[in-house]
């Protein structure tokens, strides 16, 4: 936990809303432990779309669909929801979740291999004014070249989980050997993030770390 919990569950004790239907797809999935974005983050989430109000959605790592039907009660009915998964359980899980609160219509569930499926949107000329990535870590700045192809010159990319409950300050030699090369991976995404001469990025401690992330506007003359 980044922030102190007893501050996190305050924080979360005013501002946390979501539908009844969402309560119980929460309550499932953690009761399956089955990881989906924090309480601090679903707030997050709901205030970003309520700013961006974006006309379409590409959220990149599944689950079992609790982010992309949290997404779907922030924004108009007709705007897209496209969301990648490759785990076949997980597939499985989504696509009865979505069939069970009416949502299949609404959120477009494409299945296989994150990047090469980034990659055939791009390729498609494909474009989203809002991105949310959760996916495998360590994927993450290769992921990143094609989501970029991919966000609209107004578009927003937020990134979830980038503080790693707070080992990113971590020396490589200080984490275990097993996490040595997610740690690295996710300090060269973030120091690309926030060193990019084309991007603005702020990082924010709510849940276990959020980037978001938008392209620079160049200010005109005065």
């Amino acid at each position: 936990m980044v922030i102190e919990e007893r501050l996190t569950t305050y924080i979360d004790s005013i501002s946390w809303h979501i539908p009844p239907y969402l309560q119980e797809a929460e309550k499932q999935a953690l009761a399956e432990e089955v990881p989906i974005i924090r309480r601090s983050m679903q707030s997050l989430l709901q205030f970003l779309l309520a700013v961006q109000k974006p006309s379409s959605i590409l959220e990149i790592g599944t689950a079992v669909g609790f982010s992309s039907m949290l997404m779907s009660e922030c924004v108009g009915e007709n705007v897209p929801i496209d969301t990648i998964e490759k785990v076949p359980a997980r597939i499985r899980n989504a696509r009865a979740n979505f069939e069970k609160y009416h949502k299949s219509d609404r959120i477009h569930l494409l299945t296989g291999d994150a990047g090469e499926i980034l990659q055939q949107l791009a390729e498609q000329g494909r474009q989203y004014d809002f991105i949310f990535m959760d996916a495998a870590k360590g994927q993450y700045p290769n992921f990143l070249i094609p989501i970029l192809t991919l966000l609209s010159e107004n578009g927003m990319l937020v990134t979830d989980n980038v503080l790693q409950d707070g080992d990113i300050i971590e020396s490589r030699y200080a984490v275990t050997r097993r996490d040595r090369t997610i740690h690295g991976r996710m300090r060269e995404f973030l120091y690309t993030l926030t060193h990019s001469d084309d991007l603005q990025t702020v990082i924010l401690p709510v849940g276990d770390g959020a980037a978001v992330t938008m392209r620079k506007q160049k200010c005109e003359s005065q």
